[in-house]
């Protein structure tokens, strides 16, 4: 009898993953419902875990120069993925574009068919993310400026300190109006689709960093992320990916 429940030990630990490895993936706080989901899917599989860390890109590249224990960047521009790079803390070769957002004005309550004439009417405040550490604050600097409303505007503008904040000043009514991720508000009313022109290309960039270099976790779930079914849940989350 003992030796039947040796047998069915060994059998039971080999059928679990011998290796499994964590990854703390750094993850721009516009991706983070998309992370949570895709992060769920790959731990489903059985083989590795998933420890997400959110906030605005430029804050996230900051911790990452810091030695924070990163073993992926999700970033929301594709600048400070290749900046990883040159810079030494990220893997040569494994920078890739895994997202491409949009940004949207969102307003609660208000009409903003057409997003010009909003943005010309009567409100107090209008919210956007801090450009200068979050790449949806910079498209929403350049959305103003290519409407040629930046100077009018900026005695209004108030600055969340990534886009999850943003998008909180404008739905507990601290800002009537805000410029945030598409993906945020999918399937909500009241917002206008920003026009692509009027702004640069919000490409996502992703690459391995050197402290997940060898980490097992972090190869297989950059991998995951290339996947047809990570794409799908991308793509059906209000992102294109090229």
């Amino acid at each position: 009898m003992s030796r039947l429940l040796l047998s069915l030990a060994v059998v039971a630990a080999t059928a679990s993953p011998a290796f499994a490895e964590t990854v703390n993936v750094a993850v721009a706080a516009n991706f983070t419902a998309v992370a949570e989901q895709l992060a769920e899917i790959f731990e489903a599989k059985g083989e590795h875990q998933v420890e997400l860390s959110f906030g605005a890109t430029g804050q996230l590249y900051t911790q990452i120069t810091q030695a924070a224990p990163f073993g992926i960047f999700l970033a929301a521009d594709d600048a400070r993925p290749q900046k990883a790079i040159d810079e030494g803390f990220a893997v040569d070769g494994t920078f890739f574009i895994y997202a491409e957002g949009r940004l949207v004005l969102y307003a609660p309550g208000r009409d903003v068919t057409d997003g010009e004439a909003a943005l010309k009417g009567d409100f107090n405040k209008l919210a956007i993310a801090d450009p200068a550490a979050a790449p949806y604050g910079k498209a929403a600097v350049e959305t103003l400026t290519a409407l040629g409303l930046l100077e009018t505007l900026t005695p209004k503008l108030v600055q969340g300190e990534n886009i999850s904040q943003t998008l909180q000043f404008v739905e507990s009514g601290n800002a009537e109006l805000g410029f945030v991720a598409a993906s945020q508000v999918l399937g909500k009313a009241d917002q206008w689709l920003v026009p692509a022109e009027l702004h640069e290309p919000i490409a996502q960039g992703a690459v391995l960093l050197k402290t997940g270099e060898t980490n097992p976790a972090a190869l297989a779930f950059l991998d995951f992320l290339k996947s047809d079914e990570a794409v799908a849940v991308i793509e059906a989350s209000g992102y294109s990916v090229p």
